[in-house]
């Protein structure tokens, strides 16, 4: 049986040589950059909300109303501008007939 003495002890940074001993603190710099990245990208932020059902939902529900809201105001404004552009061709004698013709359409049903 193995008492404490005969476990193998735990490798103290001053018994090295020099090169192991820099090979330490360039991996403690490392883990130390790593975890401030993660501070800094909001890590815990992301494990939370991905762990919240609750806020999962809420996110990805006003993330859906945002995105039909801004895709509806965006085809109101380009169909609006295309629809001024094209009043400005009215009297184009092929076009202009064609886009009266929808013009007298769009009218009646209105």
């Amino acid at each position: 049986m193995g008492t404490a003495s005969s476990r193998p002890k735990a490798y103290e940074v001053d018994e090295h040589p020099f090169e192991l001993r820099h090979e330490v603190k360039r991996l403690n710099a490392r883990l130390d950059q790593i975890a401030d990245s993660l501070e800094k990208s909001e890590f815990k932020d992301i494990l939370e909300n991905y762990t919240n059902p609750k806020k999962r939902i809420l996110t990805n529900l006003m993330a859906g109303i945002s995105r039909g809201l801004g895709l509806s105001l965006g085809t109101f404004i380009i169909l609006g501008l295309l629809g001024y552009i094209a009043s400005l061709f009215i009297d184009v004698p092929v076009i202009g007939e064609y886009l009266g013709e929808i013009k007298k359409y769009i009218d009646a049903n209105n």
